[in-house]
């Protein structure tokens, strides 16, 4: 933060993006990309991050609009801004690509992610991991008798955290669906 409080990035009420573009700090971004729905449009968005060495950090994709044949795609990846302005300049230019948009610096969003943890245990460590269940707002969604099944939502620190906590208690699996991103507010 600035001396004027002023948040680093821009946003969709800034007529001024704040980022320097020659910054070496590697930052994170999430990026929300709709494109048409068929066969190898993935593969193409995908190709384009693999080709220039880009990493993927978070990946999903599913169908948004049944009629007019559109998927969304959240991708979460990291680099410097000059990085991040030319993965989405390139984006852009691959044809079944209708639009990018970069939810880190277009303002306020919300992100989401749902995961499933194993964990083995009895005793105090059972009684430790559902103690911890609760207070994440983890639900149990099977049990037997010497593990469980948590089921956790939420954004991609908290999910982290309980996945440290549950390590010592007898963490044995996890599934991640990763992230699910939307910005905030009546516009797109």
């Amino acid at each position: 933060m600035s001396a004027l409080k002023i948040k680093k990035g821009s946003s969709r009420k800034s007529a001024y993006d704040l980022r320097d573009p020659n910054s070496d700090v590697i930052e994170r971004h999430t990026l929300a990309i709709i494109v048409d729905n068929e066969a190898g449009v993935l593969a193409r968005v995908i190709g384009l991050f693999a080709g220039r060495g880009y990493n993927i950090e978070s990946l999903t994709v599913a169908e948004v609009d049944h009629l007019g044949h559109l998927s969304r795609i959240t991708i979460v990846t990291t680099g410097t801004p000059a990085v991040i302005e030319q993965i989405k300049a390139q984006l852009g230019r691959i044809v079944p690509v209708h639009d990018v948009h970069d939810l880190t610096v277009e303002g306020p969003a919300v992100e989401r992610e749902l995961a499933l943890f194993k964990v083995e245990g009895s005793g105090d460590k059972r009684v430790e991991a559902l103690r911890l269940a609760d207070i994440f707002r983890a639900n149990v969604v099977d049990s037997t008798l010497d593990s469980f099944v948590f089921e956790i939502t939420g954004t991609t620190e908290k999910i982290s955290a309980f996945s440290e906590l549950m390590r010592p208690l007898g963490l044995i699996e996890v599934a991640r669906t990763g992230v699910a991103a939307l910005s905030r507010g009546a516009t797109e």
